[in-house]
């Protein structure tokens, strides 16, 4: 049984704790907020952009492929864009992620590289002998566009010089603030849009689809990753501000049950000490009569 100085300096142990992961708490918060705002005040365009790009990607080309970015071939080669988070202490979030493509790995039958963009699922993938064709890491929180080029950059090039026959995106879309979801996306080549008649939206392209996709398709590409890692920080930072919630409540209700276990001892001890008082008292007396 823990001696109650040992109790004593446990609380203050688990009390400071819990002052930290209040600090945590608060300063993701903060940061979700910004990061909520910044992923659905762009979703809705990315969404529509990626409709118009595979909207021209469906139109008639009488037997030639309008953008080289839309071709498809034997697949030999897969690239996967994996978003995960730089740090930790945010729940289940990374682990969930990671497994996601762990599964899609061991069902792709071809090699999958991977363009790893985060450090959990970069150490993850070469701890676990996975190959890491590039890494990006220390991505700042609602970074510039500037800053995701490089990724969409070396995606489309490897696409283009046929390092990669299809590229794949893996990230986190951010629903709410309780739940985020792992999400699976052919990026590249880019997949002509199924028609819905009850919703289909007419286009008029002008001067033509194939000089309009030339202009754009790169652009609107760089665009899917860039929300994808909105959508991601967004998820990361809900999902630390709920486990740091859940880690200080946590904290204070072990202060209460130490304190309990204490106050228990505490009694126990003064308790002895009054019953040897009381022996020694009545033992004192004995020897005087």
């Amino acid at each position: 049984m823990p001696t109650l100085r040992e109790t004593r300096r446990r609380i203050r142990s688990v009390r400071s704790l819990g002052q930290v992961t209040r600090a945590m708490e608060a300063v993701s918060a903060s940061k979700m907020r910004r990061a909520q705002e910044k992923s659905l005040a762009s979703r809705t365009y990315a969404e529509k952009a990626w409709e118009i790009l595979t909207y021209l990607a469906s139109q008639p080309a009488a037997g030639k492929i309008l953008h080289p970015l839309l071709e498809k071939r034997p697949v030999k080669n897969v690239g996967l864009i994996l978003i995960t988070p730089d740090r930790g202490l945010c729940g289940a979030l990374p682990t969930n992620i990671i497994r996601q493509a762990i599964r899609f790995i061991r069902q792709e039958k071809v090699p999958a590289k991977i363009i790893a963009v985060g450090r959990k699922g970069r150490d993850f993938m070469l701890r676990y002998g996975e190959g890491v064709y590039a890494e990006f890491t220390h991505i700042p929180d609602l970074p510039p566009l500037g800053q995701i080029t490089p990724i969409a950059r070396l995606a489309i090039d490897d696409f283009l010089s046929g390092t990669f026959d299809q590229v794949w995106l893996i990230y986190t879309k951010f629903v709410n603030t309780l739940v985020q979801r792992p999400e699976t996306r052919l990026l590249l080549p880019i997949q002509p849009a199924v028609p819905k008649e009850r919703f289909r939206v007419e286009y008029i392209i002008e001067p033509d689809p194939e000089s309009v996709l030339g202009e754009v398709l790169q652009g609107f590409t760089v665009l899917q990753i860039y929300q994808a890692i909105l959508e991601s920080q967004a998820s990361e930072h809900s999902a630390r501000m709920v486990a740091m919630r859940n880690a200080t409540q946590n904290a204070e209700q072990l202060v209460l049950d130490l304190t309990l276990v204490y106050n228990r001892a505490r009694q126990e001890t003064i308790t002895k000490e009054l019953l040897d008082i009381a022996g020694g008292a009545e033992a004192l007396v004995k020897a005087r009569a």
